[in-house]
């Protein structure tokens, strides 16, 4: 294997599987930063080993043993031969561990010495808990799980945030040592202490799947890897607490929205807006998921939540069968409601593209203005990209540039920044 291909294989199995060997590091060695370290050696000795050897049969396993194995050694460094100690070591057994190759019982190759798939999900669970503890504040807990779970770079974690990328890195080293010295468990918590903290685990997996769904910088439109991962965390939460309503209301959020996703790029890669998007692609087995978890969440009773609220708008968007035909007054019903609920800049330019399709852009166009002046969105290519459409729509095409100008310049993402360009363009 040549060094290109064993380094690519390592790259996507850390993309895969990163956040479940971070888990499973730390619930052997109960320590949060501790395990993320561990596993950042056991990739390094991947980028060496890999090419040289080829990739092991078991690559998310190989990297869990050498990380436990480097768990010993520390443990060793510290004279700490303990029972913590004495434990990891008989459970690993002897030889296999630097080259990849087979362990020295074979008989025990299925066993948790390489991977322990029942334990997956609960470990990826306990490591969003962990990263959302109290004792963190929430853009620090946002950013450590976002980093740890979500595989994101600190740059992909300041562009979602809108902040510099050493604001973010300097997030996350005071977070790890914040749980450190408050020695904060690693385990998914009782329910009672479960119930704390669910909106930040509920946010963060959100944050995921937006990241993923739109990419905030490269080359690609959508990363399916951030946004399936996100789905996946949300179909365990459903099951992990099901008497909660706003986590049926997001996982229906995250399905219709995904639905779209077959339709949402072109052959090349090119974003297709929704009014070109054939339906006929929508994955209608996603649809039919997200509206049985939006019926789960309102037969609770309790109201919809924030995200049960824009879970409702997607289904409206994936009942209709054009956008014509789409309830565009019920959408900005919805919008109103969720505005009032969680107020946001984002929900209100949103609300204004729902007022432009319902009553025309010269009614959208004040709610655009406003923001704008209010200095909302000021680094975010939305707003001017909103009121370009708006002011193409009202045939002012001098203004109209203006402001597509604006949006390709501070656009991150090199698919919709084309569109942006094609519309400049277009425009003569």
């Amino acid at each position: 294997m040549d060094d290109h291909t064993g380094r690519e294989a390592v790259a996507a199995v850390w993309r895969i599987d990163s956040a479940r060997i971070v888990g499973a590091l730390a619930r052997y060695v109960g320590d949060f930063a501790l395990a993320e370290d561990l596993a950042q050696e056991a990739l390094a000795e991947a980028l060496v080993t890999w090419p040289r050897e080829g990739v092991p049969r078991h690559p998310a396993g190989w990297l869990l043993t050498v990380g436990r194995r480097r768990a010993i050694d520390a443990f060793r460094r510290r004279s700490a031969l303990d029972d913590r100690y004495a434990s990891l070591a008989r459970d690993l057994g002897e030889g296999g561990v630097a080259s990849g190759g087979a362990p020295a019982d074979p008989t025990r190759e299925g066993e948790d010495v390489l991977w322990d798939p029942d334990q997956i999900d609960d470990d990826v669970l306990a490591l969003m808990f962990m990263s959302c503890h109290p004792v963190l504040s929430r853009e620090a807990r946002v950013a450590l799980t976002l980093r740890v779970v979500g595989g994101l770079t600190s740059d992909e974690i300041a562009k979602a945030f809108l902040v510099p990328t050493a604001t973010v890195q300097a997030r996350i080293t005071r977070a790890k040592k914040t749980l450190g010295a408050a020695r904060v468990p690693f385990e998914v918590p009782p329910v009672e202490e479960r119930v704390k903290r669910l909106g930040s685990v509920l946010n963060v997996i959100y944050l995921i799947f937006t990241e993923g769904s739109s990419a905030s910088s490269g080359t690609d439109l959508i990363r399916l890897d951030l946004a399936g991962e996100a789905q996946r965390l949300a179909r365990v939460l459903s099951r992990l607490v099901p008497d909660e309503p706003e986590v049926h209301g997001l996982l229906a959020l995250l399905e219709l929205t995904a639905a779209r996703f077959p339709a949402r790029t072109g052959p090349d890669g090119e974003p297709v807006l929704l009014e070109h998007q054939d339906r006929r692609r929508w994955d209608r087995a996603a649809i039919r998921r997200g509206r049985a978890a939006l019926a789960r969440a309102e037969k609770a009773g309790r109201g919809l939540g924030a995200y049960g609220l824009q879970a409702a708008i997607a289904e409206c968007h994936a009942i209709a069968p054009s956008v014509e035909a789409t309830d565009w007054e019920r959408i900005v019903l919805i919008y109103e409601a969720l505005g009032r609920l969680a107020p946001s800049p984002v929900i209100e330019l949103n609300r204004a593209v729902a007022v432009s399709m319902a009553q025309g852009p010269a009614a959208a166009l004040p709610i655009v203005n406003e923001l704008a002046a209010a200095g909302a969105l000021a680094s975010s290519h939305l707003l001017p990209t909103v009121r370009g459409e708006l002011l193409i729509r009202l045939g002012r095409a001098a203004e109209a540039r203006t402001e597509l100008e604006h949006a390709v310049r501070l656009c991150g993402n090199e698919r919709e920044r084309t569109v942006l360009e094609r519309k400049l363009a277009d425009l003569g």
